[in-house]
């Protein structure tokens, strides 16, 4: 197979927001059976450029060619028909139907004048099980975790035939055995000829799995290299514009008392059945626990229950010995409770509103913001400037609306919101998911930071190495109980792999 042959190139393509470019005369080139990695910090351009390629967007000016021939990709459907198909980073699913109804939606095959579902179904469990993506297609999306979301929009793509693959930050949900099997799945796609652009802030995964990488800052491309003649320290440092640290620097600190204890806690799932089961375990003052499990084991439900989101069946839930199971999130959050969710737009963010607004969620009501009643928009405005500088939010104005910016951004809004409120417990579950390099570290740093000055921290992450680089104890989740805890320094991954499908190690459980 000739890999070189180029199958779409992106020349001199820029994309003016009012007077904000988004895309500043950037190129890009994809050739035959290739995996493409494209870095870029958060707010680079990356996902306005993919949006343009797949017709949600209109460039300024530029031209694109598809398989050599200029065109003009007016809308998704010209994208489609060329055989270009994204999976978005913010899926694009209607929750109200089922997985199978999302996945042949616009594509339905049918029998005379009527839908037929048997043979789309067929067809979807065929997919399914040929890319290891397993899915249930008579669950409604509403009732299915974002990692399975992921699966349905993966296997969306594949079902109309696309040749030209897009992935927005498709590892960003997955848990490391999923993630492995996702990156065999890249592999033979390619293998089969299919030609894929990977939007991915992870470095080993384009070290695992990319030919090549386009790295592109502030709107313009960098330049492109063959993955395996750059180093990581190397793309970090070319897409942030500075050296990056890639280890942190954890002081000692000595935990105080225990500011979360949960006891004996059973939550039950949406369907009925027991997602958390007669689960204990406590957070202390100056420590972060780390929740490490695979994806589906109780850590949705767990964190809805402590934050006041889901109903809890039975036990305790005791923040600064006070028990608030079953409460209010605001009568928890009031309790000095910060939550950062693993669903921005769908717990973190309300879309339509501004930058300034959502950074005052939590705290409208309350002086210095409101007094009697009156909202004060000076004293809004001149908070959302400041911690957007803080938190280094990239948005052209503190007006613009939560959801018109990056992934990342958005997450930064969330997590500057959060931790500005100076609470005794943070709960961070996915805190960096979707973040580059440079926006990791600086959140890692802030998390580290937050525990050296007292505050317990409940850590939720599907990213193993997150979990180790800052965890004082891990507590491993199978099947909504405890599968075991232990200190990160005296385990590996291999061996929280282990507990984390219940197999449990001798000796390695700690109080």
């Amino acid at each position: 197979m000739n890999k070189q042959k180029n199958i779409i190139e992106m020349k001199h393509i820029v994309k003016d927001f009012d007077g904000f470019k988004a895309n500043d005369d950037l190129n890009l080139t994809l050739h035959q059976g290739e995996i493409l990695a494209l870095l870029g910090e958060n707010g680079a351009g990356k996902s306005t450029l993919m949006s343009i390629l797949s017709g949600l967007l209109a460039p300024t000016s530029g031209e694109i060619k598809v398989n050599g021939r200029q065109i003009a990709i007016v809308n998704p459907t010209v994208a489609k028909q060329l055989g270009i198909g994204m999976v978005h980073q913010h899926f694009m699913l209607a929750h109200s139907f089922t997985v199978l109804e999302n996945i042949i939606l616009g594509h339905e095959t049918t029998k005379g004048p009527l839908l037929d579902l048997k043979q789309a179904r067929e067809k979807v469990l065929a997919l399914s099980e040929h890319y290891h993506l397993a899915i249930d297609p008579n669950q409604k999306v509403a009732n299915i975790t974002v990692a399975q979301q992921q699966r349905v929009e993966i296997l969306k793509v594949l079902y109309r035939g696309a040749d030209i693959l897009i992935f927005d930050e498709p590892t960003a949900v997955l848990t490391p055995p999923e993630i492995k099997e996702f990156m065999h799945i890249l592999k033979n796609l390619a293998n089969e000829g299919k030609s894929i652009i990977l939007i991915t802030h992870k470095l080993e995964e384009i070290k695992k799995v990319a030919d090549r990488v386009t790295i592109i800052r502030a709107g313009k491309d960098v330049g492109s290299y063959a993955v395996k003649d750059i180093s990581n320290e190397k793309m970090a440092e070319l897409m942030v514009g500075h050296p990056v640290t890639m280890k942190l620097a954890k002081a000692a600190v000595e935990p105080g008392k225990a500011i979360l204890a949960v006891k004996d806690l059973v939550v039950k799932e949406n369907r009925g059945t027991l997602a958390v089961k007669h689960l204990s375990f406590n957070v202390h003052a100056g420590e972060i626990l780390g929740i490490a499990g695979i994806d589906g084991n109780g850590q949705d439900e767990l964190v809805e229950a402590i934050t006041g989101l889901r109903h809890s069946s039975s036990g305790e839930i005791l923040i600064k010995d006070q028990d608030l199971a079953n409460q209010a999130p605001r009568k928890i959050t009031e309790a000095g409770v910060a939550n950062i969710p693993a669903d921005r737009q769908k717990y973190g963010l309300i879309l339509q509103m501004s930058v300034a607004d959502n950074l005052i969620l939590q705290s409208y009501y309350q002086t210095p913001f409101s007094h009697h009643g009156i909202i004060n928009f000076h004293q809004i405005k001149q908070h959302a400037q400041k911690l957007v500088k803080k938190f280094d939010i990239l948005t052209p104005s503190i007006d613009l609306a939560g959801g018109e910016l990056s992934g990342g951004n958005q997450q930064k809004v969330i997590i500057a919101r959060e931790l500005q409120r100076n609470s005794d417990l943070i709960i961070a579950f996915q805190p960096t998911r979707g973040l580059d390099v440079g926006a990791i570290e600086t959140i890692h740093k802030q998390l580290l930071k937050e525990r050296e000055q007292g505050k317990a921290i409940l850590l939720v992450s599907y990213e193993l190495s997150e979990i180790m680089a800052l965890s004082d104890r891990i507590l491993v989740l199978h099947n909504g109980e405890k599968s075991g805890v232990v200190k990160p320094e005296e385990t590996t991954e291999t061996e929280l792999g282990l507990l984390m499908t219940g197999v449990k190690k001798e000796g390695k459980v700690v109080d």
